[in-house]
This record gives C-alpha cells, structure tokens and sequence, in this order.
C-alpha cells in the first residue's frame, strides 16, 4: 500500500506539472517518511552514485548540439540531404528525418535536435506547401532519433544505471534506429502522394544533380566529418564516449565560428550559460532520481510489479508487452532523461528473470521511452515541435496516429520481439 500511494504521489505530481525533480522528491519525502528511512544514508548514496566519469558526457553533449544549433551547423547537413530526396513529392519531409538522424548522431539529444532542426526545415516545409500539422508532427517523431541513432545520451544513462557497457547500448539501439528511419518516410511519403499543393523543384539530369551534390557535399564536408569523427573514434576503440563528446565540443566550435561563421562570441557565451543550466537540471533531477529509485527498490517494487505482471499471464511475450504498455505510459508522463533514470534500476531486474538480454532491453527502452514522448494527450516532443513549428496540436493530430500505427508500433515490436535486430550489431562487433 504505501510503495502504491508513493507512485500514485509521483504520478499525479507529474501530471498536474510540478517541476520533475520535485515530483521525484515528493515521492522519497513520503517513503521516507512512512518507512522511517534514515536521509543521512540515502543522500551519500545519491552523491556516490552520481560519481562518474561516464556522466561528463551529458553536458558536453549538451553543449555540442548548443554550437551546432547556433552555429548552422545543421543548414549544411540539410542542404547535402535535400539535393538527393528533395525532388519528389514529400522529399522534404525525408529530409527532415534523415537529417535528425544524422544530427543525432552528434548531439545524442532529442529535444536538440527537434530544435535545431526544426528551426531549419519548419520555413522551408512551409514555403513548400506542406500542410504546418504534418510537417510539425513529422519533426516529433524525427527528433526522437536522437535518442536511438549513438552516440545517444539516453542510452549513456541507461548504461549507467544497469551497469552495462556503453558501446554495446549504442550498438543495440542503433539498427532499430535505422528502421524507424526508413519507416517514417515512407509513411510521410505515402500521406503526401496526392497531396498537389506540394512545391516539387523540377527534375534535373543525373550529371547536374551530382554536380550539385558533390558541390555540397564538400561544403559540408566540416559538419559532415563529426559524426565520422565521433562514433569512428567510439567504435574504433580510439575514444571512450566521455572523450568522443569533448571533441566533439572542440571540434564544432571553430567549425561553427570559422568556416561557417555562424556562431559569434556573445553565442558561444550564451550556449555555455543554457548548458550549464541544463546540466544543473539534470544533475538535480538525477539526485533526486536517484534517491526514489533505491527507495524503490528497497521497497521491492520490481517483485511487486513481477507479480502484478505474473498474475496477468506467465508467457514472457505477453509480459513483455504488459512491459512495453507501462514504458509508454511513462515516456508520456515524463521526459525520456526521467524515464530512463527511473525505469532502469525498477524494469532491468524484472526483463532479466524473464531472460531478456539487459543490452537488447536498451534497444527497447529508448523506442518505448520515445514513442511515449510523442504519444497524446501528454507528449513533451509533440507539444515542443508544435511551438517550433506554430501549429495546434488539434492539427498534429492525424499525422502523428498514422505515424504511430505504421511506423513507431512495427519499429517497437520488431525491436521486442526479435532480438537479432538489436543484438546483431553487438554480437557481430563485439563478440557474445
């Protein structure tokens, strides 16, 4: 009863809006409490466990997609996209995915990359003709490849808190990434085909269009090579994640302030004083995430939450999918950072009684946690790239469902239920 009124605490907290961090500690006060708890134990412990080299990444990370947003960087990877897939119908909107993909492989955050890119694309989508809702409900679900495409911060924190390797998460969430990228144009593709409203530039030869894309190609050469930089330096053993997000940092800014000039000296102050407030945010909602989280647990919420599950069905299938429905809810309820630091320590002992692989669990969590980001009524990313974007969330509406249905839920269970897709990489590269 009492870790039920907790959870019920932390829950309603987060729906009504109060600040995360808060909402975490309201629920450790009253177990706390109730418990008889003694807090010159639990606060060491949070301390001790925030203690890490792995966590240096978060704020260069942050500070990576903060140089690349202000410096433009993003306007030459979009640019190089846009001369292959830009014409034909709806080819902006791959554009749009491609190049969160390939953003996220530097900034390892969704909401950066929503940002940046959407600043980019959202003027240029609607030049074109497409329709505001489509084009904003597209960039939600594009943005969450930051999550899943490595380097990815979510999946740095999930390697933390389950004690896994770091290359392995990346490796696991990388092909159902790739998936869900192929799948989300071509839903945009197929909602747009009759669509005649929609500008498509005229066709050009194969010979002028490799002209023009060699043209581009080696202006983005610069933004082009930190991707190649970063997870080369990761994959090849050269860097651990920690080191690969300090270079990406030294690497972006004279690529954003001299050769693309796009990032002035009072915006490089500007982006370090977001991501130092950002990291603080951060670092407190981890505090506070990682006090509730041993409360939990020492409360045995995971074999609490096992026999809710067990008492449903046995077959692993179906508590995985009992699983999945309880990770969406919570990506809906919270943002993928939160959920990440609060599912692991709880979902981790409990897929692993039921013989899941805690590297393949990764791959399941990020897709879980990010179609919960874009999945209403709450929908944090949905909400964001409607700002962005300038539309109403009433008109973001039967896009985001189609993309759901046909490309998130097919990415979900295929990551779910065929292990292979998530753990090929790893047992390829790294061995079993």
């Amino acid at each position: 009863m009492t870790i039920a009124i907790a959870m019920t605490i932390l829950v309603v907290t987060l729906f009504i809006g109060v600040p995360i961090p808060f909402a975490f500690f309201s629920s450790a006060a009253y177990l706390i409490y109730t418990g008889g708890y003694d807090p010159s134990f639990l606060l060491p412990y949070g301390f001790s466990k925030m203690n890490s080299i792995v966590l240096l990444t978060i704020p260069l990370f942050i500070m990576a997609g903060g140089v690349m947003d202000k410096g433009r960087i993003g306007d030459k990877l979009v640019d190089v996209v846009d001369t292959i897939a830009g014409r034909i119908r709806g080819g902006l909107g791959v554009v749009t995915v491609v190049t969160c993909a390939i953003f996220g492989a530097v900034s390892g955050s969704s909401s950066a990359t929503v940002s940046c890119i959407g600043s980019i694309m959202m003027p240029k989508l609607k030049r074109a003709g497409y329709p505001v809702g489509h084009a904003a409900a597209l960039l939600a679900s594009s943005g969450v490849l930051g999550i899943l495409i490595p380097p990815s911060m979510l999946m740095i924190l999930y390697a933390w808190m389950g004690n896994q390797s770091v290359l392995a998460c990346f490796l696991a969430a990388f092909t159902p990434g790739l998936i869900l990228t192929v799948l989300l144009s071509a839903v945009n593709l197929f909602l747009l085909r009759n669509n005649t409203e929609i500008e498509v530039r005229p066709a050009e030869s194969f010979g002028a269009t490799a002209r023009q894309f060699a043209s581009k190609s080696a202006k983005a050469s610069p933004a082009l090579m930190m991707p190649v930089i970063i997870l080369g330096g990761i994959y090849g053993g050269f860097m651990t994640p920690t080191e690969a997000a300090a270079v990406a940092v030294i690497y972006a800014i004279p690529v954003a302030m001299f050769i693309y000039k796009g990032l002035k000296t009072r915006d490089l102050v500007a982006t370090l004083i977001e991501s130092a407030t950002t990291t603080g945010v951060i670092m407190a909602m981890m505090f506070a995430v990682m006090i509730l989280s041993r409360l939990y647990i020492m409360e045995n919420l995971p074999e609490q939450i096992m026999g809710v599950l067990t008492s449903v069905s046995e077959n692993k299938y179906v508590i995985m999918l009992m699983i999945n429905v309880f990770m969406i809810i919570m990506g809906m309820l919270m943002d993928d950072v939160s959920g990440v630091l609060l599912g692991t320590p709880i979902l981790v002992p409990l897929v692993t009684q039921l013989g899941v692989d805690p590297i393949h669990f990764a791959a399941i969590m990020g897709v879980n946690l990010g179609l919960g980001n874009v999945t209403p009524p709450t929908a944090p990313l949905l909400y964001l790239s409607g700002r962005i974007a300038g539309a109403p969330v009433n008109q973001m509406m039967r896009t985001t469902i189609y993309l759901i249905i046909f490309a998130w839920l097919p990415t979900l269970l295929i990551t779910t239920y065929i292990p292979e897709v998530s753990l090929g990489l790893v047992h390829w590269l790294m061995g079993n």
